[in-house]
């Protein structure tokens, strides 16, 4: 099974779409519904620069800039970092050349603040966001892809009970290391990303739906179904 369209779905898809000038989207999604592999995928086929607010994280704290140290300090003291903190990053990576033409913001935002701060800033320069794309996933299926997730002690290949078992029970294929649960993907520990999830997160789909932005995927189909839906809703 593979996670990417075929070269000539892309070919076809950015001829269609493509072209298009400001494409400006968000992609929501709960904790584990395959965001990042669909963002990646679907900026791609679009020709547009994705925009994810962790890997933004990461880079400014690599950096040791202003913002990356701002940001670390909270981090340190174990409290989430201002949302107008992750704002400013945001519309600073925005303001590259390589969004100007169109960007997909994977993981931002995150709550109705952020949203708000987003649009206000954007529309100040007539780039406000206008697609929604929001793959939908039920509690159910995302506790069964969470919770099943293990990891190899020694080379850190990523195997799955369901979608991708070891050969051998909690032994690695590849190097014969141990398997093990990271503490993120425990039962407790995911119960608690789908309540924060639910509580933050969740609102911003009637935020946009209200707004008429919105467009749902059904997150439980294969990987290639979910990615050809979501080129479909972005056109």
């Amino acid at each position: 099974m593979t996670n990417k369209l075929t070269t000539s779905e892309n070919r076809a898809s950015r001829e269609s779409i493509g072209s298009e000038k400001g494409i400006r989207m968000v992609l929501l999604g709960p904790p584990g519904a395959g965001k990042g592999t669909q963002a990646k995928n679907l900026a791609e086929t679009l020709g547009i620069a994705v925009v994810a607010s962790g890997d933004l994280f990461r880079e400014h704290q690599q950096n040791n800039t202003e913002l990356g140290q701002l940001a670390k300090s909270y981090m340190e003291r174990g409290v989430l970092v201002p949302n107008e903190v992750t704002i400013r990053m945001i519309l600073e990576r925005l303001s590259n050349q390589d969004c100007a033409n169109g960007f997909l913001l994977d993981g931002f935002p995150r709550n109705l603040e952020q949203a708000k701060a987003l649009a206000d800033s954007l529309s100040e320069s007539d780039r406000d966001v206008n697609r929604v794309l929001f793959i939908n996933i039920s509690e159910e299926e995302l506790t069964r892809r969470l919770g099943g997730r293990l990891v190899c002690r020694n080379c850190q290949t990523p195997y799955h009970t369901d979608f991708s078992p070891p050969k051998n029970k909690m032994q690695c294929d590849r190097c014969g290391g141990e398997l093990y649960q990271r503490a993120d993907d425990s039962p407790e520990a995911v119960r608690k990303r789908i309540m924060v999830y639910n509580e933050e997160t969740a609102p911003l789909v009637d935020f946009y739906r209200r707004a008429g932005k919105l467009h749902e995927v059904n997150g439980e189909a294969s990987i290639e179904e979910v990615s050809r839906s979501l080129i479909d809703a972005a056109r």
